[in-house]
């Protein structure tokens, strides 16, 4: 790994370039990008000016980012600390970061990298008192958010059943998003959803301010402010960041866009990378024109495409190019891959979306069996979240390990809330959300009517609620009341003047022992408490992990932790290590990889939603979305829809997604088993299970049967057996599986009906009540029970 010099410190001398580059460093600096192709090579050597590099799915765009800093370093355009990055996941970060490293040296890691809400939030911390905060600010989370408007809503008469907290909490975050403030808000308010929410957005912008709290939103909202308020700040900001650099373009927001044009005013040195096609989050509030608008708001920008492909085989490829080419707003490209042609992909019908589940499930099993491939190298995406719960069954039931993305993360668990609440008090005791949510747990005789006269108090003197528990007597409560409030505001207080000081771990430590939340847990001693008792004790591993983390070996603050802590998404959690089956939607899924993807649920109503389908620009971001899904697939892709799904609590008829109308049928094959996956080089394995051409694959092998006894249809029941080392496991296929209530048959006891199910995969028993021999309790894997009713 080659190291080159980069002193003195630029933090002290931001606006000072490194020196004038000698032909070595420009040799040293054209051998790093040796391994590029030529598009990539001419993006990472055109460093001056604005430039767009548009990159489509798999086209190294991370690999090319990442030598073009690399190149800004090596090449003495640049110090460290003089490039900025901004990115919208922990984990892209992180690699970014990784890579420069690897390539140019531990120098490296003075550059400021990080999703723009860590990284503004960072300037904030700096910069806080020039906004009238302090710099231990919390940064509230949706859920703290919404505690507060929910609040404010009692507050002001605002009727939770008609308007509720979370319609109110998104109405305020696309207002900031859209740099539109309380005033400009309630002049625009034109119904009663936003008549209440205007209502509720000036109060809820104070009490914000009161608690010394930012929420996600203020985190980029009030970096605009500082830099309009204060020109010699955005100036000095301007100088230290000579070279700025934005990944995924396509999804940033107004405010986004706004901060990227004040920082690039003065040296012009913009490069942004994404791709049109790819952008998914209007819902958020991502705007496609920011992207599609380049051109026009940096007038003579460098625009460089890279358009091979090196993730997905060509069939893939093809599929991908095929889906957009059907949007009308979008950039000139055309993606390309010199891959193998690979498989053709599969398109599945099924019955219901219990069929769906059941179908992916055994693919999945048939694929892991013949090939050896990891858990974790197969994705199954769906549309909206509602969909996951039948693919969860089938995947339990099948005995496949599995993980949700978007599901309960250990942050959000209620235990690990309550710890985290406490650590917030320490570094700021002004902040009301977490003060309300542990005063009295565990329980300390803290009740409703005390907060209420607590609140009471804090509203007459125009006070923080923290002001209000250090005076209980001022407040009026009883002697009972005002001593448990006093135990509670001595204990904050006391670890609030460590917090400054104390190692962040053993402050965290000791603090979260004194609370009492520990022994509660280990009072209670069920199996529930003792598993919430570890999962505080993970936290607090965690603590002392951030702590001692620090590459600098200077000590982080518990404040640092809490901050991260705050800004990680659900995707940054994804480990590499686990060995399960993906689950996520499509829009969690992008920036990630596959071997094998399952995207489902392709049907007019969901997938393009019935709302989209209305409206040609929603319509044309649903195709965007399933461009997404479909080029996450390395090797093998798989399509499904159901002829009907259970909606609003009925079974309603579907029609199969214009979208698979608009794919070109040579790279599909149309199935209504799914079939076998060999591998990339391999052949596609038909369902009555030799191997052969695609052609020979029987299209009726699943078709329907018609039962005369009550005219519904069903499919044919097939028993699959699948080797697995010396033992030999039975698997039930189609509708009619293995569950409680069906009559099987058994080659010695005869028919029988199943009273219930244990376990899953290997372990799976059925008890059977037999005719002739009443209740026996068998193994799956050896009983070979075969449905018959």
């Amino acid at each position: 790994m080659k190291t080159f010099a980069l002193r003195p410190d630029p933090d002290r001398t931001p606006s000072a370039s490194p020196r004038q580059p000698t032909e070595a460093d420009r040799s040293e600096a054209e051998a790093l990008l040796g391994g590029l192709n030529p598009v990539q090579a001419e993006a990472a050597r055109t460093t001056e000016g604005p430039v767009m590099i548009i990159a489509g799915p798999g086209s190294g765009k991370t690999r090319t980012l990442t030598h073009r800093i690399a190149y800004l370093l090596a090449s003495k355009q640049a110090w460290p600390s003089q490039i900025l990055a901004l990115t919208f996941t922990n984990k892209a970060a992180r690699e970014m970061r990784s890579r420069v490293v690897d390539l140019v040296g531990d120098e490296a890691k003075g550059m400021w990298i990080g999703t723009f809400h860590s990284i503004f939030a960072r300037v904030l911390r700096r910069e806080a008192d020039h906004i009238g905060f302090s710099r231990d600010f919390t940064i509230y989370d949706s859920d703290d958010t919404e505690r507060l408007i929910k609040e404010l809503m009692t507050r002001y008469g605002i009727d939770p059943k008609r308007v509720t907290p979370r319609s109110v909490r998104s109405a305020i975050s696309s207002a900031k998003n859209a740099m539109v403030g309380p005033d400009e808000y309630a002049r625009l308010a034109g119904d009663p959803f936003t008549e209440a929410a205007s209502k509720l957005y000036t109060p809820y912008a104070a009490a914000l301010r009161k608690a010394n709290a930012m929420d996600f939103d203020d985190l980029l909202g009030w970096p605009i402010r500082l830099f309009e308020q204060h020109p010699d700040i955005l100036k000095e900001y301007q100088r230290r960041w000579r070279f700025l650099h934005i990944d995924e373009y396509q999804d940033t927001n107004r405010t986004q866009y706004v901060l990227a044009k004040l920082l690039a005013a003065d040296h012009h040195n913009l490069c942004v990378v994404g791709d049109d096609a790819q952008s998914i989050y209007a819902f958020r509030g991502a705007d496609i024109q920011n992207i599609l608008s380049f051109q026009k708001d940096y007038p003579g920008a460098k625009e460089i495409r890279l358009e091979q492909n090196y993730r997905s085989t060509q069939r893939i490829v093809r599929l991908a190019d095929a889906v957009i080419k059907g949007n009308a707003k979008q950039l000139d490209k055309t993606l390309w891959t010199d891959n193998d042609e690979g498989d053709p992909i599969v398109l599945m019908e099924a019955l219901s979306e219990r069929d769906e589940a059941q179908k992916v499930e055994r693919t999945i099993r048939d694929i892991r069996s013949r090939t050896g491939i990891s858990w974790s190298d197969v994705a199954v995406l769906y549309r909206t979240n509602a969909q996951s719960r039948s693919i969860e069954e089938a995947l339990r039931r099948g005995g496949i390990p599995y993980r949700m993305v978007g599901g309960t993360s250990f942050y959000q668990r209620k235990e690990i809330k309550d710890a985290l609440a406490y650590l917030r008090l320490a570094v700021n005791p002004t902040d009301e959300a977490s003060l309300l949510r542990v005063i009295n747990t565990p329980t300390r005789g803290v009740g409703a009517k005390t907060i209420d006269q607590l609140r009471d108090y804090a509203t007459e003197h125009r006070v923080a609620l923290w002001q209000a528990v250090q005076d209980p007597g001022g407040a009026g409560l009883s002697a009972r009341a005002s001593k448990a409030v006093e135990g509670f505001g001595f204990l904050v207080s006391r670890f609030a003047s460590k917090a400054g000081t104390a190692p962040a771990d053993e402050l965290a430590r000791e603090f979260i022992q004194e609370t009492g939340l520990l022994q509660d847990l280990r009072d209670q001693n069920t199996p529930e408490a003792l598993a919430r008792l570890e999962n505080v004790h993970e936290l607090l591993n965690a603590v002392a992990e951030f702590a001692g983390g620090d590459p600098t070996g200077e000590p982080r603050t518990l404040s640092e932790f809490l901050q991260e802590v705050s800004l990680v998404a659900d995707v940054d959690r994804l480990s590499d290590d686990e060995n399960r089956v993906t689950l996520m939607t499509l829009h969690a899924s992008k920036g990630l990889e596959f071997k094998v993807v399952f995207v489902t649920g392709l049907e007019e109503g969901l997938f393009p939603l019935a709302k989209a389908a209305q409206d040609a620009t929603e319509l044309e971001e649903e195709r965007r979305l399933l461009y997404v899904g479909v080029t996450r697939a390395e090797e093998a892709l798989f399509l499904t829809y159901a002829r009907s799904r259970y909606r609003y609590g009925d079974q309603q008829s579907s029609v199969r997604s214009r979208f698979l109308d608009e794919l070109d049928g040579e790279d599909l094959l149309r199935t209504e088993s799914g079939g076998k996956f060999e591998s990339r080089r391999g052949r596609f394995q038909t369902s009555d299970g030799g191997f052969g051409d695609y052609g020979k694959m029987d299209p009726n092998y699943w078709k329907q049967s018609l039962r005369p006894d009550d005219g519904k249809t069903r499919p044919r029941t097939k028993t699959v057996e699948a080797a697995r080392g010396e033992r030999t496991i039975v698997y039930d296929e189609g509708e009619a599986q293995i569950v409680p209530g069906v009559q099987v048959h058994h080659k010695s006891f005869g028919n029988g009906k199943v009273i219930s199910i244990e376990g899953a995969g290997e372990r799976a028993a059925a008890t059977v009540n037999f005719k002739s021999v009443g209740m026996k309790k068998l193994k799956l894997a050896f009983a070979r029970l075969q449905v018959v009713g």
